[in-house]
């Protein structure tokens, strides 16, 4: 008698940064970590989003998440900047001008 497979159980889908994604959001992180304005990150897939995560201290709450959600791309726009308190600092379909959003002309870190 052999052994019956165990039943299939489709996994479930889980929203990624792809390598584009991952090379932007990484050479960002590289400038603020230089500058000495970022310490520490965090990248986490869910079912919904894909989100990474900016801190300062490793201890503390993200100071900024970068959020894609793909159920948004034709309404508000795939990708979106949050502050550590909620607020959306800019959101939109393009990465790059999203991420502009930490031009240091623009945005004082506290």
């Amino acid at each position: 008698m052999t052994a019956s497979p165990a039943p299939h159980r489709p996994r479930p889908s889980v929203v990624y940064f792809d390598r584009r994604e991952l090379d932007l959001l990484l050479n960002l992180y590289g400038i603020f970590v230089a500058a000495g304005e970022w310490k520490d990150y965090a990248i986490d897939g869910l079912s919904d989003r894909a989100e990474f995560a900016v801190f300062r201290r490793t201890s503390e709450a993200p100071l900024y998440r970068v959020v894609k959600q793909p159920k948004l791309r034709g309404k508000q726009g795939l990708y979106s900047v949050v502050s550590i308190g909620g607020q959306i600092l800019k959101r939109g379909g393009d990465l790059r001008q999203v991420l502009s959003v930490f031009d240091r002309q623009k945005l004082k870190l506290v």
